[in-house]
């Protein structure tokens, strides 16, 4: 492989995971539709190398997101128990299911996600986490915690919400993840604001917590099936390290809605592009 393509992998997924980083979504989302519309590889290859920059992704921001107090560390392992479960379905899929369905099903995933950001993500109010004692699955499991407000300078209590709807939408985002390398983010994140009631930053800090765990759980079946091509997996995980990093620190610094225009107009772009791969129509040069 030539410097010039290792370069322009390594860039890719630099922007990639820097601008999912921000919005709590693995930089898979973007890298798999790269890879395959304009760097020409074979989808399961890109999946496959995707898939281990999801999880270099989610190693890189973690981090400093755990050390802000932001991830609610209880309410991860509990939600990726449904998620590992999905993610381990969707391996005995990926042999299965033909690639037109894989691109039309990213095509879908992708305009969800643009769907996603245009509609604002509206700031849950923090509540107080020591009120009454309801007896949901979220008080007995103790879930409920606060996060630091740096504009305030205290802590924000907040109530965890519907963790039996969450944990049927992450065994369903543990499905995706493994079928397309993306980290579910996409998915994740609605759960976490509408169901659970998360705060936005508090949502992703613990998507970006959740999604390497989940990737790893099918990156061992890309591994034996031959998918993950460590000449291109090298450079993208390299850039989505370095990607994720400046990510996580974005994320406490810029509101998401200053890009959040930018992101629609690509996500729909790629959408349309996907789903044309997806009916056999070649428009970038992509094989589907």
């Amino acid at each position: 492989m030539n410097p010039t393509m290792v370069f322009w992998l390594f860039a890719s997924a630099f922007g990639a995971s820097a601008l999912g980083g921000v919005l709590g979504m693995a930089s898979g989302i973007f890298i798999v539709p790269i890879l395959t519309l304009f760097f020409r590889i074979d989808i399961h290859v890109a999946i496959g190398a995707s898939i281990i920059s999801v999880i270099a992704c989610s190693c890189g921001s973690a981090a400093p997101l755990l050390k802000r107090r932001l991830t609610n560390i209880r309410l991860a392992i509990v939600l990726e128990t449904a998620t590992t479960l999905g993610a381990l379905t969707g391996v005995f899929l990926i042999g299965i299911v033909s690639n037109s369905f894989l691109y039309g099903l990213f095509a879908f995933i992708l305009a969800l996600s643009a769907k996603q950001m245009l509609a604002r993500r509206r700031e849950v109010q923090g509540v107080d986490a020591s009120g009454p004692n309801v007896k949901s699955l979220a008080t007995v499991l103790r879930l409920h915690s606060s996060f630091p407000d740096h504009a305030s300078g205290r802590d924000v209590p907040y109530q965890v919400g519907h963790v039996p709807v969450s944990l049927a939408l992450m065994y369903g985002a543990g499905v995706i993840s493994a079928l397309l390398g993306i980290g579910s983010g996409v998915l994740k994140i609605p759960a976490m604001d509408t169901a659970l009631r998360l705060p936005i930053k508090v949502s992703s800090a613990t998507s970006n917590f959740m999604i390497g765990v989940t990737a790893a759980a099918s990156a061992g079946a890309y591994f034996v099936r031959g998918d993950i091509d460590i000449g291109i997996a090298g450079p993208v995980a390299l850039g989505s390290v370095v990607g994720a990093l400046v990510g996580a620190r974005l994320l406490m610094r810029l509101p998401a809605e200053k890009i959040r225009i930018s992101f629609v107009v690509f996500l729909t772009l790629l959408a349309v592009q996907m789903l044309l791969s997806a009916l056999g129509v070649q428009f970038l040069g992509g094989s589907a």
